[in-house]
């Protein structure tokens, strides 16, 4: 399967300057980037999306230039109904960190060069800056973007000279990464596609080049209609584990997410975030099809999404622990410490010494007290296989569980 083609069948084509898509197959010059700014410590599944678009190019032969912005992450992305809060630059600078170990590891491929547009944007003067890039834009061109429209129009809550600014940063980006690294191709997510032809702009205006941008569509939820990403209050989180802000998705629930996902979402899904090539989703949306009470398309997915994002080792412990804990067939009081303490290491965790409903709370497996008290009362909540209906304290190494599918280990 071409470049090109592949592009189409996994949905990753949106708004892009280039006429003919099959002008990716050959094209002369195979350099491309992709930016994300660090705005929180890690990326989440919305940033993946485009992240596996990009690995998408790289196993055509594309060589990636992955930006992270410290710059651009200092100012925020103007969002459609309010200005970004600005972060601290200790908190910039710790974000980024964590984010580009993400990208690498998703991207996985030695030809990578990683960029960082504070690099060149903190020797920048300001007057060297307008009178190089302001000048390139006329105020209409910047009044007419849709981001602003919504910030200045009726009932709009308005938009800082920083975040007004923003397209012209980013613009710069492009041209910076085309004059320095000779790249004329820039991916990104579709709610970009503007920001990006600012770059298209510099570079044409000012080095009478061409470039162009090829955008992936915002994953979209089919059942709820909601985008995956952290505006939405939804965030599924690339870290595993806490990096300090909060932001993480433990690859148990990571995994589960996947499984969980209804039939009507499998498809579009399984395309986008595994690294399965068409025959072999076809063949498993085959076997679906014939048994879906099996739910093989979404243990298809859930084992590709973790296998990218966290590795084969933990897909595949994943894979064998959702297998055992869920078994109709599994007695939780038969599992031995060693056992219980392995689980360990991909459930929520909480030392013994507390009361279990402040256990519940604590690990988010209840969001107050007088949830935990109810979950007890319902007969909601065992230990090691035994249903509990009154709060106690803690002693020993456990398996937790609340309803269905909530675990947690207590030692």
């Amino acid at each position: 399967m071409k470049l090109s083609e592949e592009l189409i069948y996994r949905g990753f084509m949106a708004e892009t300057t280039i006429e003919n898509p099959a002008d990716l197959d050959n094209r002369k010059n195979k350099k491309f980037y992709w930016g994300a700014d660090p705005s929180a410590d890690s990326l989440t599944i919305g940033n993946l999306a485009a992240m596996m678009m990009c690995a998408c190019f790289v196993r055509h032969g594309y060589q990636p230039y992955l930006l992270v912005g410290g710059a651009t992450g200092q100012i925020g992305d103007p969002k459609e109904n309010g200005e970004r809060e600005l972060k601290p630059l200790d908190e910039v600078e710790h974000n980024k960190a964590c984010i580009k170990s993400q990208i690498e590891r998703v991207i996985n491929t030695e030809n990578v060069t990683m960029v960082d547009n504070y690099d060149w944007f903190r020797e920048m003067k300001y007057l060297d800056f307008l009178r190089e890039v302001g000048k390139a834009f006329s105020m209409t061109q910047l009044l007419d973007r849709q981001f602003v429209q919504n910030r200045i129009g009726e009932g709009g809550s308005g938009i800082s000279y920083a975040e007004f600014s923003y397209t012209l940063i980013q613009g710069y980006d492009f041209l910076h990464l085309y004059r320095e690294h000779g790249v004329d191709l820039q991916l990104c997510g579709a709610d970009q596609y503007g920001n990006c032809t600012s770059g298209i702009h510099l570079i044409r205006r000012l080095e009478n080049g061409d470039a162009d941008v090829w955008s992936t569509p915002l994953v979209i939820d089919p059942v709820s209609g909601r985008k995956f990403g952290k505006s939405e209050g939804n965030a599924i989180w690339l870290a595993g584990s806490d990096n300090g802000g909060g932001n993480y998705t433990s690859i148990f629930d990571f995994y589960q997410f996947w499984l969980n996902q209804p039939d009507e979402s499998v498809e579009y899904l399984i395309k986008i975030y595994t690294l399965y090539d068409k025959e072999t989703i076809e063949g498993f949306l085959k076997r679906h099809s014939e048994a879906p009470e099996k739910r093989i398309a979404q243990r298809a997915l859930a084992r590709g999404a973790t296998e990218v994002v966290h590795g084969r080792e933990n897909a595949e412990a994943i894979e064998n622990l959702t297998a055992m804990l869920f078994s109709r067939e599994t007695n939780f009081a038969d599992f031995n410490e060693d056992e219980i303490l392995e689980f360990a290491k991909y459930l929520p965790v909480e030392k013994n010494g507390v009361m279990l409903v402040d256990a519940l709370v604590n690990s988010g497996l209840a969001e107050s007290k007088k949830k935990a008290r109810e979950f007890l009362t319902q007969g909601a909540i065992t230990i090691n296989g035994t249903k509990v209906t009154e709060d106690l304290e803690l002693k020993q190494t456990a398996i937790i569980k609340k309803g269905k599918n909530k675990f947690l280990i207590t030692k």
